[in-house]
């Protein structure tokens, strides 16, 4: 069963979904959920299927600027209000009946699987994380995307648009992502580019762009810095043995700096496998750890 639902972060109502399992006890364990880099809440429904058919609560929305939630400027990718979003849906996942506030879990994938790990860090009530294919150097993931010679160019766009807004004129934008190599965008690469254009379109609120502004808030994300504090509370990571766009080796490099308790899936393929190809193994493996460490 899925109910419309929406709460209120830093002054922006953001909307989503609740999905209550069938024949769920009275007080079940609730899973919060949401989308990556320039996506939206309904790429993240097929894993809460998959958690809510096993008798798991999911609380699913969309960050501000995105989707059906409230937030100017749109399509902004501001990764400190995207952390708030999560904190905030904890607190409004605790409001609700028949969820167990003490078993609550939250689930991030791309560029929301580096905020999890932010959230579990600094938030005790999180009983469980499952980060997917991560964003967990911000820096480091930024610039295994910007070539060299790409690095000028960028800061002058990033500079350019903060005088523009100085100056009172709107956000600019650009493609999050592009058939043609040579555009700057977000998410550069075809394969990006190719899953966008396959999951975006049928999504009356999704667009392909985000903000200038979203670039320079990614180069200063910094989600390495928390990821030995989510010990003590267990961690699963699923990271794709051929990802670029979150890099393989990156990632595994976070995963060897995490103190215990915590669990790798590797699965083959590249970034978007983990929504494709390799679905079943991706949300079985999130489904299982979810069900044994929130029992």
């Amino acid at each position: 069963m899925r109910v419309d639902i929406e709460f209120t972060s830093g002054g922006v109502v953001l909307r989503g979904w609740l999905y209550r399992p069938d024949n769920a006890p009275r007080s079940a364990p609730l899973v919060v959920m949401t989308h990556g880099f320039a996506g939206v809440k309904e790429w993240v429904a097929p894993f809460a299927d998959v958690l809510s058919n096993a008798g798991l609560a999911c609380l699913v929305y969309d960050h501000p600027g995105f989707g059906t939630s409230d937030g100017q400027p749109r399509h902004e990718v501001d990764p400190g209000a995207q952390i708030e979003g999560y904190r905030d849906a904890i607190t409004f996942a605790q409001t609700l009946e028949g969820i167990d506030s003490d078993r609550i879990g939250v689930w991030g994938t791309s560029f929301s699987g580096g905020h999890v790990l932010v959230v579990a860090a600094t938030d005790r009530r999180v009983r469980a994380v499952v980060s997917q294919v991560p964003t967990t150097n911000g820096w480091a993931n930024f610039r295994s995307l910007v070539p060299t010679t790409m690095l000028p160019i960028v800061h002058e766009a990033i500079a350019a648009d903060r005088m523009a807004r100085a100056c009172g004129k709107p956000h600019q934008t650009l493609k999050a992502a592009s058939e043609v190599p040579t555009d700057f965008v977000a998410m550069p690469g075809t394969e990006a580019y190719q899953w966008l254009m396959a999951n975006g379109p049928q999504v009356p609120s999704w667009r392909n762009e985000v903000t200038v502004s979203s670039i320079d808030k990614f180069q200063s994300y910094t989600p390495e810095a928390f990821i030995r504090r989510v010990s003590p509370t267990p961690l699963l990571m699923v990271i794709a043995e051929q990802d670029t766009l979150a890099p393989t080796d990156i990632a595994l490099q976070s995963y060897a700096e995490a103190l215990e308790p915590k669990r790798l899936v590797l699965v083959p393929g590249p970034h978007f496998a983990v929504y494709e190809e390799q679905f079943e193994r991706t949300s079985g493996a999130a489904r299982d750890f979810f069900l044994e460490t929130l029992a």
